[in-house]
């Protein structure tokens, strides 16, 4: 990848970037609560299945076919995979969590892109922008090849899952490093199985994950939005 490129994927996947991914822990939050994930251990567990369960298996693909969708100037097959991936959502913080994090996407694309964000104005007419709709468009305009692309997403929602168990968990700086060591060497070959996955095959395997995350609702002490 050019060197403009690569600024522009690492800009895409920053902590940084004002989309509020901090706020939210997709469950982990809850798992913590209970003491299913409670020490590095489990934690590299946790994230690990997520990954090959979740991003691998349906987030991934999706986000594949949405740059294809964008690169095509095929709105209506955007429009039917953000339809598709809302869908997917199975707990209401889950839904407004990618809802709200594409709606600030968007609008964040069309301040970088001023005074003509034309590229982006094709995200105006939909209703409700998940995340992964976005984050294609974006990575689509600016010319990021998809696999490089779904490698830095699946490290950014990584780093996030990390970050949110540092906050919540007696766990230090190091360990999470050493955790991301370790599920940064698994990032390639899941990146193959996501662009290999047919449509029939798309979708989750994490019914505990839901259902934490369907618990994390009325979750009496709080630190995340999900």
């Amino acid at each position: 990848m050019v060197n403009g490129r690569l600024a522009r994927l690492l800009q895409l996947t920053s902590p940084a970037l004002p989309v509020g991914t901090y706020s939210y822990s997709q469950g982990l939050e809850a798992a913590i609560e209970i003491k299913i994930v409670k020490d590095a251990a489990s934690v590299l567990a946790w994230v690990a299945e997520g990954l090959e369960l979740n991003m691998a298996r349906l987030e991934g693909p999706l986000l594949i076919r949405l740059m294809d969708a964008w690169a095509n100037e095929e709105v209506k097959r955007v429009t039917h995979w953000n339809e598709y991936f809302l869908a997917t959502r199975e707990s209401a913080e889950l839904r407004a969590e990618t809802v709200q994090m594409g709606y600030s996407l968007n609008r964040l694309l069309q301040v970088l892109e001023s005074p003509t964000p034309t590229p982006f104005l094709q995200l105006q007419p939909i209703e409700e922008v998940a995340f992964p709709t976005a984050f294609a468009c974006a990575a689509t305009h600016w010319q990021i090849p998809p696999t490089d692309a779904l490698l830095g997403y699946f490290w950014s929602w990584c780093e996030n899952q990390v970050m949110a168990a540092i906050k919540a968990l007696p766990l230090g700086q190091t360990q999470g490093q050493q955790i991301l060591l370790a599920l940064g060497e698994r990032l390639e070959t899941l990146v193959v199985q996501a662009c290999q996955r047919q449509d029939e095959a798309l979708g989750n395997i994490l019914p505990a994950m839901a259902i934490l995350s369907s618990q994390h609702e009325t979750q009496y002490s709080r630190l995340f939005r999900s």
